[in-house]
């Protein structure tokens, strides 16, 4: 049997959208090919940008920035020995890049400037620390990437 031109290019094309239309089913389908968003409501973190950008600027004009070192028991997150521990309010994300179902959040409650994450909440690898807080009405924001 002959083929011409015609059927030639229409079998090609035919090949060419089935192959294209495989690996895309796969990839949707397939749990193995997971392709999260970095975070959920990115749109709406992407409007309270400039606010982020003031804490952190805030939290470099500190004379005393917050210090985060590893110790036996577990992560010290140490904030400025100058200001009033109990009047800091906020949250401490601990955020794992490479699954999101590790990401966890701890209030911040302070009675001397030093607080503490145990060994069992932090599991080996990369961390995100992202510290926002608030003294005497200012905002201030404290990141930090940390492998544990």
């Amino acid at each position: 049997m002959k083929i011409n031109w015609g059927t030639a290019i229409v079998l090609v094309f035919a090949g060419f959208i089935s192959f294209i239309l495989f690996f895309v089913i796969k990839m949707n389908t397939n749990e193995k090919y997971e392709h999260d968003l970095v975070t959920e409501e990115y749109y709406k973190k992407e409007l309270a940008f400039q606010k982020e950008i003031d804490a952190e600027q805030n939290s470099k004009n500190l004379k005393k920035d917050i210090s985060v070192r590893k110790t036996p028991e577990g992560l010290s997150i140490q904030f400025p020995d100058d200001i009033n521990a109990e009047g800091i309010s906020g949250t401490i994300l601990m955020y794992r890049p490479s699954n999101k179902k590790l990401d966890f959040e701890i209030p911040i409650r302070l009675s001397n400037t030093e607080l503490k994450i145990p060994n069992d909440q932090l599991i080996e690898g990369r961390w995100n620390m992202t510290i926002d807080w608030t003294y005497e009405n200012t905002s201030y924001l404290f990141k930090h990437s940390l492998s544990y």
